[in-house]
């Protein structure tokens, strides 16, 4: 059994100017008590509530836009940097999954973190049924998404939770590979190296954890390449993260990416693009500048956060609350008024309660038809963050959502899916108090409105990050401020032009 170390983290003070007509800007909020490898103090049970509807499905095409790291070690040197995307539920049984991509000059590189109330592994591991137990399955195809059925270029990894915290051999039992072969899938001597970590009480056993996760390094090499993909190289990925939570198995349905996902049809399968994603602007003459905001003249920008807030989900039960919270409500926002919002995650998987993403939608309507998007930004205000004097600075990623959703019943349950990652901005942070409105930062958000405006949609963002280090919220405007800092709300600006 792990010795248990317990971790205090304290929410930053907020701004005086922020929270309206408070008398000082002391914050006595507190981070819940979080496990290092042993015990969790998780915070007194309560009532369940009735779940939400998961969100609907879509048929939008899913892909991660992979950076390229010049590092030998992706997830020691360059965590943060790595793309991310989620899928899944924070229930008693069913799960949710973090992902971050990244690829070097040798191998592409996935980290799954897996929120779990029970961690299982099997203590002699056969290939046969490493799905039957904690694990996660990659699916690769290097040909792209056009396959009908697994053929050459079609790849599945299959790594099961296990003891240890370094790398593990390509023989390892709780590791196995399979190759297509025109119609199904069968096994193949494929070199590739995972790694698994967990949080939480005990393993398998019936007591809480928080949860495990795997880092799987694939060699180009034993992808038959002889080199890193070119930039703007798509390939297939799919991601299907198996459960278990009792030594009898009792049956858990997988959780998967994408929703479209079916293991025999990398049609369905989400893409994976070697490199950010950039826009070139068609040619175009005559620009005009748009900016949108929440009530300037009249546009409806809602925005919503979702997951553990500024307080790391206290009061709630994290199994059966937290994924369910929804921050509309006055009572439940820091500060006299809905004023305000947090982007947080870490690589310690016990945190996870404390981890936050927002989203905002923007109106295009205000945009006249008929032109080009010569350059659209997107523009946050931030007032501060996690334990100033602990904070190091974030990357905090912008992508696109293809579904609506309802700010009154928005939740990290209920919380659509992320379509692409296509922006991303290092955001610094504040250790005094931040100048009115704000620090304001910048995301080029070009490509998504061009997308957008050519679809006739509105532009549906979500802000999330791939960080490591503890005390890593950043706290930002929202467009519930009151119009004493309207200038501080999240901001699009948008320039057009005619078409030669």
């Amino acid at each position: 059994m792990r010795r248990v170390i317990a971790v205090l983290l304290i929410v930053a003070l907020l701004p005086t100017w922020h929270l309206a007509q408070a008398q000082n800007n002391n914050d006595n909020r507190i981070f819940l008590p979080l496990v290092i490898g042993g015990r969790a103090t998780l915070p007194p049970t309560a009532t369940p509530q009735p779940p939400s509807p998961p969100p609907p499905p879509s048929t939008a095409a899913r892909r991660v836009n992979a950076p390229y790291l010049n590092v030998a070690d992706i997830t020691r040197d360059r965590f943060s940097s790595m793309a991310v995307f989620w899928f899944g539920r924070v229930e008693r049984t069913n799960n949710y999954t973090d992902v971050r991509v990244a690829f070097n000059d040798t191998a592409l590189v996935v980290y799954t973190a897996t929120f779990d109330r029970r961690v299982w592994y099997d203590d002699s591991p056969a290939r046969a049924d490493l799905t039957a137990w904690d694990s996660v399955t990659l699916y690769l195809d290097t040909a792209g998404t056009n396959g009908t059925a697994p053929g050459s270029s079609s790849y599945r990894f299959e790594a099961q939770m296990g003891p240890g915290g370094d790398f593990r051999p390509a023989n390892t039992p709780y590791q196995a590979a399979y190759r297509g072969n025109g119609s199904g899938w069968e096994a193949a001597n494929v070199n590739f190296s995972t790694r698994p970590g967990w949080r939480g009480e005990r393993i398998n056993d019936d007591t809480d954890d928080r949860g495990w996760v795997m880092t799987f390094s694939i060699p180009y090499s034993s992808l038959g390449l002889s080199g890193r993909p070119a930039d703007g190289t798509s390939w297939a990925l799919g991601v299907s993260v198996h459960d278990r939570d009792d030594r009898a198995g009792t049956p858990i349905p997988p959780q998967n990416w994408p929703p479209t996902w079916n293991q025999n049809r990398p049609s369905s399968w989400g893409g994976l693009v070697f490199g950010l994603p950039g826009y070139t602007a068609p040619p175009s003459a005559n620009p005009t500048t748009i900016t949108v905001r929440h009530r300037l003249n009249g546009a409806d920008v809602p925005d919503g956060m979702v997951g553990g807030g500024f307080t790391c989900g206290n009061g709630l039960d994290f199994w059966t609350q937290w994924g369910e919270k929804n921050y509309s409500r006055l009572e439940d926002s820091p500060g006299e008024e809905r004023g305000d919002f947090n982007v947080q995650n870490q690589s310690d998987i016990a945190d996870w309660p404390c981890f936050s993403k927002n989203y905002i939608t923007f109106p295009l309507g205000a945009l006249p038809p008929g032109r080009v998007v010569v350059s659209a930004k997107l523009v946050l205000h931030q007032f501060g963050n996690a334990q100033p004097r602990d904070a190091t600075p974030s990357i905090l990623q912008v992508l696109t959502v293809a579904e609506d959703w309802n700010e009154a019943t928005l939740n990290w349950n209920n919380a659509p899916l992320a379509v692409e990652n296509i922006s991303q901005a290092t955001v610094q942070p504040v250790r005094t108090t931040a100048p009115f409105p704000g620090i304001p930062y910048e995301w080029d958000v070009s490509r998504a409105v061009a997308q957008a405006y050519g679809a006739g949609q509105p532009l549906r963002l979500a802000l999330y990050s791939a960080d490591s280090d503890y005390h890593s919220g950043k706290y930002f405007v929202s467009s519930d401020t009151g119009d004493w800092n309207a200038q501080g709300r999240p901001t699009l600006v948008v320039t057009l032009g005619t078409r030669p």
